[in-house]
C-alpha cells in the first residue's frame, strides 16, 4: 500500500486498502466472520477487527493522516466520543447542531453525567472562553443545517484543560475538503452513511485521531458496546469510497450553481450555503475550507405549509432525510423531532450527482405547484 502523503486524495481513496500479495483479490473480500482459527492474531472480531473493516479505516484515515476507529453507525461513533468523558464533565455544544447529538446529550444531562452549554457556531469568543473549563469541545462544520462555517484553528487553538477534547463533526465537508486534525482539533467524526458510503444503504461512523489516549479509549468502548460495523456495511463503503473524490468534487459544484439561482427565485426568501459571499460565514469558509459542500438550506416564501408542499412536488429531488448520496434529497427540518427551533420554511436540499438543469427545472416546478395551491 502507497504512504498517504505521496498521493493525492483521489487516488489515495482509489489504491489504499487493497490487498497486496500476488494472487490476492484485487479488490478487500467482504468478511463475514465473527469467530477466526486459534494460532493466528484475530479471535473474535468483535475486540479484533476484520479485513474488510482495517481496510476501510486505512482508506479513510490515510485521508488524515491519523489512525481509524469505525463503528456501526455515526451516532455510535458519536456516542463513543461522550463514553470517554469523565464523571460530571461539562460539555460546549453548537446551539445548531445535529439533533442526534443534542438528543444525547440531553440524556446525559437528565442521568447527571455532565452539564452542557449551548454555544452560537460562530462565536469564536464564546468558544475560546468555553475552552477554558469545558471537558469536551463539540464542533460542527458547516452546521447542519444552517451551514455555519467554525474558525476551527481560532477555536482549537485556544488553551484547554488538561485531558480535554475537541471534537469536530466533519460530516458535511468530508475530509476531502476540512482536515480539523490540522487545525488543531483532538479528533475528526463522519458519518459513513452520508458520503463516504454515497448510495444510501448502510449506515457506519468513523473518527480519526493522532491522540493515542483517545485512540484506545474509542477502540475499548467500540468492542465492549458492541458498536462493531457490520461485514456488508464496510464492503459497501470500502466500495463507495473508491468514487468519493469524483462525487464530492461533482456535487459541490452543483450545490453552488443551484444556490446561485435560488437566490434569484422569487419564491426563495433566503438561501444558506457556505459558498455565496451572502452567507454570514462565507470569508471564514474560504480561509478553511478546501470548497463549499453539497448541501443548500433555503427558506421558502409563505408557511410551513407552503414549504411542505414544495417539498411533496419535486420528483427527481427525493423527498427523504439523511444527505451525502448520489441522489438529491429535500426535506424541512423544523418538522423534525428535536429541530423545531429552526425557521419554519427552512428546506435542505443534499445535492446528487444529477444533471445541474435538471435538478433547477424540478426545483422550479415543485415552487412554482407550491404557489398555485397555496
Amino acid at each position: 500500500m502507497p504512504a498517504s502523503r505521496t498521493l493525492r486524495p483521489a487516488s489515495w481513496l482509489v489504491s489504499a486498502g487493497r490487498p497486496a500479495d500476488a494472487g490476492a483479490p484485487l479488490n478487500p473480500p467482504l468478511v463475514a466472520a465473527s469467530n477466526f482459527l486459534a494460532g493466528g492474531a484475530r479471535q473474535y472480531a468483535r475486540s479484533d477487527a476484520t479485513p474488510t473493516w482495517e481496510a476501510l479505516e486505512a482508506v479513510v484515515g490515510g485521508l488524515e493522516e491519523a489512525p481509524a476507529v469505525c463503528f456501526s453507525s455515526g451516532m455510535a461513533a458519536v456516542a463513543a466520543v461522550f463514553d470517554q468523558l469523565p464523571p460530571v464533565a461539562h460539555v460546549a455544544l453548537p446551539e445548531d447542531c445535529y439533533q442526534g447529538v443534542a438528543k444525547l446529550a440531553d440524556a446525559g444531562v437528565a442521568r447527571h453525567r455532565w452539564t452542557v452549554e449551548r454555544l452560537p457556531s460562530d462565536d469564536v469568543a464564546a468558544w475560546r472562553g468555553a475552552a477554558a473549563r469545558a471537558d469536551l469541545l463539540w464542533l460542527e462544520s458547516p452546521s447542519n443545517p444552517l451551514l455555519t462555517v467554525v474558525d476551527l484553528e481560532a477555536v482549537c487553538a485556544a488553551p484547554r484543560r488538561p485531558g480535554a477534547l475537541a471534537v469536530v463533526d466533519n460530516t458535511f465537508a468530508t475530509a476531502l475538503q476540512q482536515r480539523p486534525l490540522d487545525l488543531g482539533a483532538t479528533a475528526s467524526l463522519q458519518s459513513a452513511t452520508k458520503f463516504i458510503g454515497g448510495h444510501s444503504d448502510l449506515l457506519g461512523g468513523v473518527i480519526c485521531t493522532r491522540d493515542e489516549a483517545l485512540l484506545a479509549g474509542l477502540r475499548a468502548t467500540r468492542a465492549l458496546a458492541g458498536a462493531t460495523p457490520g461485514a456488508l456495511e464496510v464492503f459497501l463503503a470500502l466500495r463507495g469510497a473508491r468514487t468519493m473524490a469524483l462525487r464530492v468534487e461533482r456535487a459541490a459544484e452543483t450545490a453552488l450553481e443551484l444556490a446561485r439561482r435560488l437566490e434569484a427565485h422569487p419564491a426563495v426568501a433566503r438561501v444558506r450555503y457556505p459558498g455565496l459571499p451572502s452567507h454570514p460565514t462565507f470569508e471564514t469558509a474560504r480561509r478553511v475550507l478546501r470548497g463549499f459542500g453539497s448541501i443548500v438550506s433555503f427558506d421558502t416564501v409563505g408557511d410551513a405549509a407552503f414549504a411542505d408542499a414544495v417539498c411533496r412536488r419535486v420528483t427527481l429531488v427525493r423527498h427523504a432525510t439523511s444527505l451525502g448520496s448520489v441522489e438529491s434529497t429535500m426535506e424541512r427540518r423544523a418538522a423534525i423531532d428535536g429541530q423545531r427551533h429552526l425557521p419554519p420554511t427552512l428546506l435542505r436540499l443534499s445535492v446528487g450527482l444529477e444533471d445541474v438543469d435538471d435538478l433547477w427545472v424540478d426545483l422550479c416546478e415543485a415552487l412554482e405547484a407550491a404557489h398555485r395551491g397555496a
